[in-house]
C-alpha cells in the first residue's frame, strides 16, 4: 500500500501531465490539442482519480464499467500492482473490451484504454515542461463512454486530427477494434 503523500503525486502527476502534454495545441495533431476534451473534463470535473494497490484485484475497474456514473467523462485507474508483463497487460485490457462488448458488465457502450510504464513514449506528444514527481511506478486504465468517444473522433477526423498519428503509429488496428465495437453497439449486434 502507498502512502497519502505518494497517492497525492500521482494525482498531481497525471493532472500536470494532462495539463503540459494533452490539452496543449500540438502541430502533430493538426494544431489542436492532443486530447481537445482534456482540459474541460478537468475544469468541469468530469474526472476522477482512483487506486487499484493490489494485484489481480480488479474491483474499481469493474465497478467503474459495471455502475458508470454519466457525470463524468473519463474514470481514471492509478494500478499500483500492474501486470509487469506488458504485453499481459494489454492484452487483458483488450479481454476487458471484449467482455464490454460481449455485455459482461451491463453496459457495452464502454471503452477502456491501459497505459503500461513500459510503453514507448510517444513521439508526436510534447511534454514541454514536465517533470514527473511520483517517485511510484504505476500503470493507468481509462475508462469511457465508448458512443462518446467515437462522437468526439468523428468530429476530429475531418479536421486532420489523426492523419500523422496513424502514419507514425500502430494504431490503426486499435482505433478499427474501437470503431467495429461502436458499429456492433450502434446496430445492436453486440
Amino acid at each position: 500500500m502507498i502512502t497519502w503523500t505518494e497517492r497525492n503525486d500521482i494525482v498531481e502527476e497525471i493532472k500536470e501531465w494532462s495539463k503540459h502534454t494533452l490539452e496543449v495545441s500540438n502541430p502533430e495533431f493538426n494544431d489542436l490539442p492532443p486530447c481537445p476534451y482534456a482540459k474541460a473534463a478537468w475544469q468541469e470535473s468530469k474526472v476522477d482519480i482512483v487506486f487499484k494497490f493490489e494485484a489481480e484485484d480488479y474491483k474499481k475497474l469493474y465497478m467503474a464499467l459495471h455502475n458508470w456514473d454519466d457525470r463524468k467523462d473519463l474514470v481514471i485507474i492509478a494500478d499500483t500492482e500492474f501486470i509487469e508483463d506488458q504485453d499481459e497487460f494489454h492484452q487483458f485490457v483488450d479481454s476487458i473490451n471484449e467482455a464490454i462488448a460481449n455485455n459482461v458488465f451491463r453496459d457495452k457502450d464502454m471503452w477502456v484504454m491501459g497505459f503500461h510504464p513500459e510503453d514507448e513514449a510517444n513521439e508526436l506528444f510534447d511534454e514541454g515542461e514536465f517533470e514527473p514527481q511520483a517517485d511510484t511506478e504505476y500503470a493507468l486504465l481509462f475508462v469511457q463512454r465508448l458512443s462518446k468517444l467515437e462522437k468526439a473522433a468523428e468530429k476530429l477526423r475531418p479536421l486532420g486530427y489523426y492523419d500523422k498519428y496513424f502514419q507514425e503509429y500502430d494504431v490503426a488496428d486499435m482505433y478499427e477494434l474501437r470503431t467495429n465495437f461502436y458499429r456492433r453497439l450502434k446496430d445492436g449486434r453486440c
